[in-house]
């Protein structure tokens, strides 16, 4: 940890971002699965998003995990600001609700692993994602990742066509199941901490 960062404590709260495109043409998108897993996580908090004042961006204030000194108090949020643009958002939320920067959680897709695997991880590149570039630029790079995989485009497909195509016929048939288990490692992240996650999670 930059020695510049104040230690964060267990009453801090967690900034829980998913990362996608607004509008109803991008939603389905293999690019949008952060947006999917973080509206899953709004429903199960009971909270529905609403614009965040002045942030582009979209939030739900709560708690997961069990009722009493267990529970994490979490913001939810989804930036408005389109994918490459996703720092600035995030970051003026952090400074809001004083998160810091290892409290903060971006949720994407991910090229480099298969479809539906999950690899959680704090810190590191941003392996070509630019709403990964966008939030490590605006705000460093040690926060943690749940990298949600979508596997390499086939053939001689460009990586910008695949992304922002939805997610195909027989993907959708377990699309909910993979989003749900992303929803658990969220809260398992929070709960129990990386390296417990990870074990449960990481395959």
């Amino acid at each position: 940890m930059d020695v510049s960062t104040p230690a964060s404590s267990a009453t801090d709260p967690w900034l829980i971002v998913g990362l996608g495109n607004p509008g109803p043409e991008y939603a389905m998108n293999r690019h949008n699965v952060g947006f999917m897993v973080a509206d899953l996580l709004a429903d199960r908090v009971g909270g529905r998003f609403k614009r965040a004042g002045k942030a582009q961006a979209q939030v739900v204030e709560g708690r997961i995990g069990p009722p009493g000194p267990g529970s994490r108090r979490v913001v939810l949020a989804k930036p408005m600001s389109y994918m490459n643009l996703s720092g600035g958002p995030v970051n003026a939320l952090r400074d809001f609700y004083k998160v810091p920067l290892d409290h903060v959680v971006a949720i994407h897709d991910e090229l480099d692993i298969d479809y539906g695997v999950l690899r959680l991880k704090l810190g590191g590149g941003d392996n070509g994602h630019n709403g990964l570039k966008s939030m490590t630029k605006a705000m460093g790079p040690g926060y943690h990742r749940v990298r949600f995989g979508i596997g390499r485009p086939p053939g001689r497909m460009q990586v910008a066509d695949f992304v922002l195509k939805d997610f195909s016929s027989a993907e959708r048939k377990e699309l909910d199941y993979f989003v749900d288990r992303a929803a658990d490692a969220v809260e398992a992240l929070l709960s129990d901490g990386l390296e417990r996650a990870q074990g449960a999670y990481n395959s």
